[in-house]
Parts: C-alpha cells; sequence; structure tokens
C-alpha cells in the first residue's frame, strides 16, 4: 500500500525534517509512529496523501509515486484527520461536514444519507447534527473530522494524535474500531505520544527520532524495552512496568495489553488455588 524509499524532506526555512527514510507498510496493517516532539512524525505521513513531496527519494501509494498524483486524486483511497480538527472544518454543521467529501466524491443521496448516519452514531454525534462544529469542544470536533473521513470509506487512514481529547469510552470506541478495520484488510497509520493506547491495540510500532526511523517491529517487542523506549523519550505503558517486575516471579514480561495481562493473572491466581 505504501511505500517510502530514501525519503528526505527540508521545509523551506531549509530545517530538514527527514533524513532518509525507506519503510514499507503493507495492505491491511495497523502502524502506530511514536517519537518526540520534532521528530518528524507529522510530516512524514503527510507525504502519505501528497500534502508534502520529497525532496529527495520517493513515495508510493498502491504503486503510484505521489509526485504523480493530485493530493484529490490521492484522498480517495487515502483519508487523513488532522492533530487541529480546526484544520480540516469549514462547514456549517456536523451533517454538512460529513457529507462535503461524499458529495464531492460523486455518491448518490441515499448513500450520503445511510454513511451521515452511520459516522455520527459511530462518533456518540448523532444530538449535534444541526449543530456548527465550532461550537462544540475539541474532543467532539476531533470526532467530526474523524467521522468526515471514515464515511466516505477509505483504503487507507492516517490518524494524527486520534486521542488527544477523547475520555476513556471514546479511545475504547477508537481502538474497536481500528481492529474492525483490520479485518477489513483496511490500512491504518497512527501517529500519536498516547503509549497506553498503543499497548492495549499492540500494531506494529516505528519510532522516529530527529528525522529518522530509529526502530520498527512488533509492538509488544518495542514497548517493552526501556533503552529502546528512552531513545525516543517514549515511557514504558504502566502494564509492562508491572510485568517487567513480575517477571521475577516467573511471568512474562512482554505484556502489554490490559485485558491479555487481566487474563493472564486470572489464570495465575487459578493455578496457584489449586
Amino acid at each position: 500500500m505504501i511505500e517510502a524509499e530514501n525519503v528526505h524532506y527540508s521545509y523551506p526555512s531549509k530545517v530538514e525534517a527527514l533524513k532518509g527514510i525507506s519503510i514499507t507498510i503493507k495492505d491491511g496493517e495497523f502502524v502506530a509512529i511514536m517519537g518526540q516532539n520534532g521528530a518528524g512524525k507529522s510530516t512524514f505521513v503527510k507525504h502519505f496523501n501528497g500534502l508534502l513531496k520529497p525532496s529527495v527519494g520517493t513515495v508510493k501509494i498502491d504503486g503510484v509515486e505521489t509526485t504523480k498524483s493530485s493530493v484529490a486524486a490521492l484522498a480517495r483511497n487515502v483519508g487523513f484527520v488532522f492533530q487541529n480538527p480546526d484544520h480540516q472544518l469549514f462547514s456549517e454543521t456536523v451533517e454538512e461536514e460529513i457529507s462535503f467529501a461524499l458529495k464531492n466524491f460523486g455518491f448518490e443521496p441515499k448513500v450520503i444519507e445511510d454513511r451521515v448516519t452511520w459516522a455520527l452514531n459511530l462518533l456518540s454525534l448523532t444530538q449535534y447534527r444541526k449543530t456548527s462544529p465550532f461550537l462544540l469542544s475539541g474532543g467532539e470536533r476531533k470526532r467530526v473530522a474523524l467521522a468526515s473521513v471514515l464515511a466516505w470509506d477509505p483504503n487507507t487512514l492516517i490518524l494524527d494524535e486520534p486521542t488527544i481529547g477523547q475520555d476513556h469510552e471514546q479511545k475504547e470506541k477508537l481502538r474497536q474500531f481500528i481492529m474492525q478495520l483490520q479485518t477489513q484488510k483496511k490500512t491504518v497509520v497512527a501517529v500519536t505520544h498516547d503509549v497506553e493506547f498503543v499497548a492495549e491495540c499492540n500494531p506494529r510500532v516505528v519510532l522516529m527520532k530527529e528525522g529518522k526511523v530509529v526502530a520498527d517491529g512488533v509492538g509488544r517487542e518495542i514497548l517493552t524495552d526501556p533503552a529502546m523506549l528512552e531513545m525516543s523519550s517514549i515511557v514504558l505503558p504502566q502494564v509492562a512496568q508491572v510485568f517487567i517486575k513480575l517477571s521475577a516471579l516467573g511471568l512474562p514480561k512482554d505484556i502489554i495489553d490490559l485485558y491479555e495481562a487481566k487474563a493472564l493473572l486470572l489464570k495465575t491466581k487459578e493455578r496457584l488455588g489449586r
């Protein structure tokens, strides 16, 4: 789906934000891109729908170089939800915001109505259907921006800090929805600092630092490696901290998922009870 080869990018200010990144993201993968502020994460993912074009190197989406395609053409298959929803919202009502892209892409009116209703229900926004998105809270506006992208069902979804402003219930809904997208072979790329959210999802994790990829692998391996995380200024997930200590008692130390941890502890309790 996404192929980046030796990607460099410098802003007009001459700041070199990306320094030779090469990575392939396959269809149906869920990838979390993590790292400290200024690592180049957002700059990198903006190359996936052509918002930015490499200064050096190539980015291909489904085999097509982004430099040879317009943002509009790429957007049909690559949905992008910005970190700041105010960079994305402009319509007078939530309903109009969600239906805007559907109309541009030529969906039939009945399909538009169904997709808008589905997105509103999914993200708990039904009561705001006729409300201006600019009257909503930051977290609610974030959900409107997400709904406006999910409504047209892109093959690839790029999420820049999707959990900011969301409570635990909304984060859990997002986690479950991402898992559902994976069963549909959709590709999801999330830029995030939320290590607890990533731990519960256990995706492929890409760590960035100073414009380079410094680690790339299975979530449970990277998120239980204190030295590797410290290099990117990321704190160990709470569950991982607990199980690293419990490993002295014979329990596995590569546990990062709260649900897996609970099941393992209950099983251990039953075994010891016998």
